[in-house]
């Protein structure tokens, strides 16, 4: 045997791979980062108090002092843009981590069991799916009202996680099915692994590609909720800032004499959303074979 040895290929990056493959989603990827950074350095970073009054200042232009303007109470609407963003995307995480999750391994429960256990789920499913999902959500805030723990609205966060677990549910039961099909589940199942065993560590690792591609997706659809039932007045409340929250009240009040209490906001909620639904789709093609060729 030879006493020269070969040298091991060196593994490609995997995100300077993602980067050439997908730039789109490398440009969301920055976009989620970025707003990620302002939401935790928020204090360090915004120039004003978010809920700061200023009677003074009251409707001013975008200028140097304050560069997206004030709103109708002379708060900074660039600060509260910023702290905005921590309200966005905290809810925005846990409402999607929560409903994916949960979905996730009732589809996977479902597609293991199958027989009347997977009947009486998918039955369930189909029942919460026939309802629109603003509708849904605006039913489970109106109902369990408002509980904020450590200054996160829970009731909230579970309003819009709800309607995520049916849909994530029938995704990842698909991907399951095919995982359950798999002869290394028939013999885990021989050697008398219980079912909690093989569903986390067989089932639940081969599925994990279309729950994360769930994840990121459902991110942007949790924050466009988030904003919409801020917006109707079941959301956050003032004075805490929130995007949608910024859109309500005095805004449409202003919308002429001061167009920016709108704009801005609006585009931060264009901007996450379009963010998220660039990386959660090239996530897809990156991850998914299929896409990929």
């Amino acid at each position: 045997m030879s006493a020269t040895t070969l040298a091991r290929p060196r593994q490609p990056n995997p995100v300077l791979g993602f980067i050439r493959a997908q730039p789109l989603g490398a440009a969301g990827l920055l976009v989620i980062l970025i707003m990620a950074t302002a939401a935790i350095l928020a204090e360090k970073i915004a120039p004003y108090d978010p809920e700061a009054i200023d009677f003074i200042a009251m409707l001013t232009a975008p200028s140097m002092e304050h560069p997206f303007g004030t709103d109708a109470f002379g708060r900074d609407i660039l600060t509260r843009i910023i702290y905005g963003a921590r309200t966005a995307l905290t809810i925005g995480f846990l409402s999607s981590f929560i409903g994916c999750t949960a979905g996730g391994l009732l589809g996977i429960a479902s597609a293991y069991f199958g027989g009347r256990a997977d009947m009486i789920i998918q039955r369930f499913v189909d029942i919460v799916l026939s309802f629109p999902i603003v509708v849904l959500a605006l039913v489970v805030v109106a109902v369990l009202g408002k509980a904020a723990v450590l200054g996160v609205d829970m009731n909230l966060v579970a309003a819009i996680a709800i309607p995520i677990v049916p849909r994530s549910c029938r995704v990842v039961r698909a991907a399951a099915l095919s995982v359950r099909a798999m002869p290394y589940i028939d013999a885990a199942r021989a050697g008398g692994y219980s079912s909690l065993h093989i569903i986390l560590r067989h089932m639940a690792p081969n599925v994990l590609a279309p729950y994360l591609i769930l994840l990121t997706a459902y991110i942007a659809q949790a924050i466009l909720l988030e904003a919409s039932l801020s917006f109707l007045g079941l959301g956050v409340s003032e004075p805490k800032p929130a995007w949608g929250l910024m859109l309500a009240g005095d805004s449409s009040n202003f919308y002429q004499e001061a167009p920016w209490m709108i704009l801005f906001p609006g585009l931060a909620i264009s901007l996450a959303v379009f963010a998220f639904n660039l990386f959660g789709d090239s996530l897809r093609d990156w991850l998914d074979p299929k896409f990929r060729a």
